[in-house]
């Protein structure tokens, strides 16, 4: 994968399979698994203080040797003091979200930073590449956590999105296994990046109550709510329960958001509230069965993809899932 794929290429990784940097999910031993194993490890940023997130940065390089990156939402209030910790540490590769990438593209790339921005549409991808961006995360609206308002899925989005722009694209949105991992690619994707799987990983610090919880939930157990404040993908508890309340209360947009307060998901996520927290995460928890290794999911997921790949490449006369090519 890594003498063609312009993903592997830019990033200086074996296989073009990024782990999301999710909100109280993704410190340094996830990241530096994840690199280990031949992938992109992200740490998240948003729920670390700027010097919480350097000690991140230095344990994680002496962790691994291979590239890492962080993921930095643009909404966050000390942002220039996380980008200060990220220029010290030497971070090659910087993941953006939720916001406008202008400003803070051209000064990580004056650094010689490699910055990737998150979008869910086609037109905040062209925005993002004539901002400078080296490439961009097409996320469908099956993503865990917050979410495009666009509602726009996987499957319709990444091809948009891949007609629209010439930096590589990055598929994320439902994307748990090797199976998903190929279709993003055949959509036009270059690499895929996956959060939710990776919640239910050994090295994730989310609460292992909230990992249980995710490898239990069902089809249909994530719900996609307070589309008014920032919309978010989240699973049915008695917090979900009450904001349906507040909605058939006729609960005004300030309500919500008094209603939901501060330290929601670190509550659900972290400290394991399965009740009053938020618990973010994707459509894909449903095909989630078993807590594991990081570098055993990274294996599982490439080595269902080589395996499809082939029997793709073998024609009708191989079988791809569906004992051939179903056109002949």
């Amino acid at each position: 994968m890594t003498t063609s794929n312009r993903v592997c290429r830019m990033f200086g990784i074996r296989y073009p399979l990024i782990q999301a940097g999710m909100v109280w999910c993704a410190p340094w031993q996830l990241a530096s698994a994840v690199s280990n194993a031949g992938g992109l490890g992200i740490i998240g940023a948003a729920s670390m203080h700027a010097d919480v997130l350097a000690e991140h940065i230095a344990k994680c390089q002496s962790a691994t040797t291979r590239p890492f990156g962080v993921n930095l939402p643009l909404l966050y209030p000390d942002l220039d003091d996380h980008i200060e910790r990220i220029l010290a540490g030497g971070v090659p590769i910087v993941f953006t979200s939720a916001g406008n990438p202008g400003k803070y593209t051209r000064m990580l790339k004056v650094h010689g930073v490699t910055v990737v921005h998150v979008v869910s549409s086609a037109v905040f991808a062209r925005k993002a590449e004539d901002a400078g961006v080296d490439a961009v995360v097409a996320e469908g609206f099956e993503a865990g956590g917050h979410n495009g308002r666009e509602e726009t899925t996987t499957l319709c989005l990444v091809p948009q999105v891949v007609a629209d722009v010439d930096i590589p694209v990055i598929a994320a949105g439902g994307i748990g296994t090797g199976r998903a991992m190929l279709a993003a690619m055949v959509l036009g994707a270059e690499g895929v990046q996956i959060g939710s799987r990776f919640v239910a990983s050994e090295e994730s610090s989310a609460h292992p109550a909230f990992k249980r919880k995710v490898v239990d939930t069902a089809e249909g157990g994530t719900v996609l709510t307070l589309k008014e404040l920032a919309p978010v993908r989240l699973i049915r508890n008695s917090f979900y329960a009450s904001v349906q309340k507040a909605y058939a209360d006729g609960a005004s947009v300030e309500t919500l958001r008094a209603f939901l307060g501060k330290g929601r998901a670190k509550r659900g996520m972290f400290e394991g509230d399965l009740d009053e927290g938020e618990l973010e995460i994707g459509q894909v928890a449903a095909q989630i069965h078993e807590i594991l290794p990081a570098s055993r999911i990274v294996e599982e997921i490439i080595g269902e993809f080589r395996t499809l790949m082939e029997a793709f490449k073998a024609g009708p006369h191989g079988r791809f899932g569906f004992g051939g090519d179903p056109c002949q």
